[in-house]
């Protein structure tokens, strides 16, 4: 197992670097510019605008290395910028420093800032999904075609077919005109310091509420769905049907036997889980007004913050390739019949 986990590793350095250098070269390539979109070519006099740049907007260039070609920018992002003072590189761990959303902020500040709420909201999120998904997929599977089954997959499809952004815009407005003491932006209420806990408690969780609701509730078809299917498929084997002609309990049977050799397929689904909690949901994010890497990525995309960008790409990419590895280590835990020395 160790040794299978070291060569993984060894292969993901190279992949890493590449899916970073492609992504610093198409972010180069695309059209837009962090100088222009920041206004800092912008010039004091009409004669000196149609010169071209201003002197500000050349040294901005000079000064974070975008007048050098795209491989150069991305050598400087890994190794250090020299005309930046204590530019380390992102192999020494520096983020670097912000070029348009918050000017000369380093990213690892921002990264501070900003993760935790994307965080809290996507792990509640991912907590409620499974809570709810996997029990509706399981009994829907044991009880084929009955009623609850008939109705969860009309309802579950029905939640599906609706956009996210929609139904979060009509919660807001249902809300605002029905309910308007109930909160509908940010995560971070304003609570005196003398309140007790479980007040802090009732307040911050009323600001959960909606963006948890409407971020996780387009998974519930999928996950309940998915689990039923693989279940279905796994109650027609022969040895369930051995297990059952042995006498053993449907309790036992379904979650020793059946529900073990099902979860495979779910944990291939997990495997994008870990980059899903660090991206976050842009318009869910922008929407009820949360300050989190959802919408902090959608300014740096605006603008063009290419040290931003690619703190975030290759955060993204680490946790992608991380996520495969755990869920290929799973495969060996859950099923023994899969040997990963091998």
């Amino acid at each position: 197992m160790l040794q299978y986990i070291l060569k993984r590793l060894l292969v993901m350095l190279p992949t890493l670097l590449m899916i970073t250098l492609l992504s610093y070269m198409m972010m180069r390539v695309a059209p837009g510019d962090p100088v222009k979109s920041n206004m800092l070519s912008s010039s004091d006099s009409a004669g000196e605008m149609n010169e071209g740049e201003s002197e500000a907007a050349k040294q901005f260039r000079k000064h974070f290395g975008l007048d050098k070609p795209w491989y150069v920018g991305y050598w400087y992002w890994l190794t250090g910028n020299p005309n930046v003072p204590g530019s380390k590189g992102i192999i020494r761990g520096d983020f670097g420093i912000s070029i348009t959303v918050n000017l000369g902020t380093p990213v690892a500040e921002l990264l501070k800032e900003r993760l935790p709420p994307t965080l809290k909201l996507n792990l509640l999120s991912m907590l409620i999904m499974y809570l709810f998904a996997l029990p509706i997929g399981i009994y829907s599977a044991i009880f084929r075609d009955s009623f609850f089954d008939r109705m969860t997959s009309l309802i579950l499809f029905m939640l599906y077919s609706l956009p996210s952004f929609w139904i979060a815009l009509l919660a807001i407005i249902f809300i605002s005109k029905y309910l308007p003491w109930w909160p509908t932006s940010d995560l971070d209420p304003s609570i005196p310091l003398t309140s007790t806990y479980w007040h802090v408690l009732l307040e911050t969780s009323k600001h959960y509420v909606l963006p948890i609701l409407c971020l996780s509730y387009g998974s519930f078809t999928f996950l309940s769905r998915f689990t039923r299917s693989t279940m279905l498929d796994v109650i027609k084997q022969d040895y369930i049907r051995t297990a059952r002609a042995k006498g053993l309990s449907s309790k036992k049977v379904i979650f020793k036997h059946a529900l073990r050799n099902s979860i495979i397929p779910l944990i291939t689904t997990s495997s994008s889980l870990l980059p899903a909690l660090i991206v976050g949901s842009v318009f869910i994010e922008f929407i009820f007004r949360i300050p989190g890497m959802g919408m902090l990525s959608l300014e740096a995309i605006s603008s063009r913050d290419y040290p931003l960008l690619m703190t975030t790409a290759g955060i993204t990419a680490t946790l992608t390739l991380i996520g495969i590895l755990v869920s290929d280590i799973l495969y060996g835990i859950v099923d023994p019949r899969i040997s990963l020395d091998k």
